[in-house]
């Protein structure tokens, strides 16, 4: 089993992104999440024109984020991700958001996705193919809230 997650986003926090008390807003961490998400969910053969062409989508079920540090207008992030569970119509899977330049860790947070039939509206199984190279992503990896 891979010890070490994959790099699926990197980016910046600009002003915009951050609120009235100087640091990055909620909405963007879980925007970074979301754009890590498309890169890991191609990663694992999840492209956008496979998800087209064969009427599949993939929807998140169930997420839960722990905000650790806090990001302000300059910093540098990374976000980097692992495969906690794989199973016949859903990837269960971690994304960790660190400061670039610290290498603190900003958020954890930790995802289920489920496999739908976009046409029949609802959940189908992952091609094999497709649960093989997400469990070639598996890792061994402690949540923050499991301690």
């Amino acid at each position: 089993m891979p010890s070490m997650l994959v790099d699926t986003y990197r980016g910046a926090v600009y002003p915009w992104h951050c609120d009235h008390m100087g640091h990055m807003n909620v909405m963007w961490y879980v925007g970074k999440f979301d754009e890590a998400t498309w890169t890991f969910f191609t990663l694992v053969g999840l492209t956008p024109t496979f998800l087209r062409e064969s009427e599949r989508g993939m929807a998140a079920v169930d997420q839960r984020i722990a905000y650790q540090r806090e990001l302000h207008a300059g910093d540098v992030v990374i976000v980097r991700t692992g495969v906690l569970d794989v199973r016949d119509k859903s990837i269960t899977f971690v994304h960790e958001m660190r400061n670039a330049e610290t290498d603190e860790v900003a958020a954890v947070t930790r995802l289920v996705a489920v496999h739908l039939d976009t046409v029949h509206r609802r959940s189908a199984a992952l091609p094999d193919a497709i649960k093989t190279r997400a469990r070639e992503l598996a890792v061994d990896f402690t949540l923050p809230w499991a301690a």
